[in-house]
């Protein structure tokens, strides 16, 4: 790995992509929700889905096609507003899940296509990708050599991250099943939800 990327890059990346990936965010909020709500083995769909949608909007942006985002402002306004709606949309349906159920009862259940479409609707996502091209591969003369690292390293990433935030979503399960626990757990999980998209369409004014 030395030949495509030096120390000091490879360390900056691993930095990057732990503060990125393990800070919460929509994606890890929902992971421990649905963890939680319907057990570790009904998540993984979603967690599944997140390094996909990732691994696209990247390789996208690897690809040149990115810089359309902040060239057509547009475009831009269309990802922040959908990603908005979007995370209010899920903070309503989480706010409402007063009892845990199956994956196919939950008012949570995300398919591994929503999953991972919803990466796409993620503006923060967008420039992290965008980031990422600028500082570890555009101009450099092994830019191949580069997207093929940096790509299964930031897509790994995503998937640890998530796993992470569900497992201890699980581990929460049986505590949550006493009194009005889950509520008020579910609650707080669409608060955060509502936080993000708040933050998001602040930042981004």
């Amino acid at each position: 790995m030395s030949f495509v990327f030096s120390t000091e890059e490879f360390t900056a990346l691993l930095v990057l992509s732990t503060a990125a990936s393990f800070t919460p965010g929509p994606n890890t909020t929902l992971s421990t929700a649905l963890a939680a709500n319907q057990g570790l083995r009904s998540a993984m769909k979603f967690i599944v889905s997140v390094p996909v949608g990732w691994g696209l909007l990247l390789a996208i942006c690897m690809a040149g096609l990115g810089n359309l985002v902040l060239a057509v402002p547009l475009l831009r306004w269309v990802i922040l507003l959908g990603g908005t709606i979007y995370l209010l949309w899920m903070a309503h349906r989480m706010w409402q899940t007063r009892v845990m159920a199956t994956a196919d009862e939950s008012r949570l259940n995300i398919s591994f296509l929503e999953g991972a479409a919803i990466q796409f609707l993620n503006i923060k996502a967008w420039m992290l990708a965008l980031s990422l091209v600028a500082g570890w591969v555009a101009g450099k003369e092994d830019a191949l050599e580069r997207c093929l690292v940096l790509l299964p390293i930031m897509m790994l990433f995503g998937f640890v991250s998530n796993l992470t935030y569900a497992l201890m979503g699980s581990l929460l399960r049986q505590w949550l099943l006493q009194g009005a626990r889950l509520l008020v757990f579910n609650r707080s999980m669409s608060l955060a939800l509502v936080m993000t998209a708040a933050w998001m369409l602040q930042s981004n004014l």
